[in-house]
């Protein structure tokens, strides 16, 4: 048997404001976002992290060949420079979806602390980007052993 539910006129106008606030969400704040990722191409997403010796940045470049990887570092600013090459469109075919993101990209990011850039090691595997630098010796912490005098 079917169960009647009382109509109650408010739970509509609060789905409707939780829908508008996420229309006015959306709108004032993704497209300042995807503007600029649009312009720049599209934008790998990146985690950084440090540990007493070291900065290391995990990037997600699904797609991209490590050949067509470049990482510079300039001053205090790490640079990941990239690209997917588009694949040839299927003749005659309808596509129905096409979202994957081609083309060039390029990310900076300020590093938290000055890094020893010569002893850089990047990795790759399964479309992730992960960058180990070395923290310069002048940043490391260091241990001073406290001695008693006798």
């Amino acid at each position: 048997m079917a169960e009647l539910v009382r109509w109650d006129p408010f739970r509509e106008m609060i789905t409707l404001r939780e829908a508008m606030d996420r229309l006015l969400d959306e709108a004032l704040t993704r497209p300042l976002a995807l503007g600029m990722a649009e312009n720049l191409g599209w934008m790998p997403q990146i985690d950084m992290y440090q540990t007493d010796d070291e900065v290391v940045v995990k990037a997600t470049v699904p797609g991209v060949k490590p050949d067509d990887l470049h990482i510079t570092i300039t001053g205090d600013v790490l640079t990941i420079r990239g690209e997917v090459k588009e694949e040839e469109e299927v003749k005659g075919a309808t596509y129905h979806l096409r979202e994957r993101r081609f083309g060039t990209f390029s990310r900076s990011l300020p590093l938290p602390v000055p890094v020893q850039a010569d002893k850089a090691k990047a990795e790759f595997e399964d479309g992730v980007l992960v960058l180990t630098l070395p923290k310069a010796e002048e940043v490391r912490p260091k241990t001073i052993e406290v001695k008693a005098k006798k």
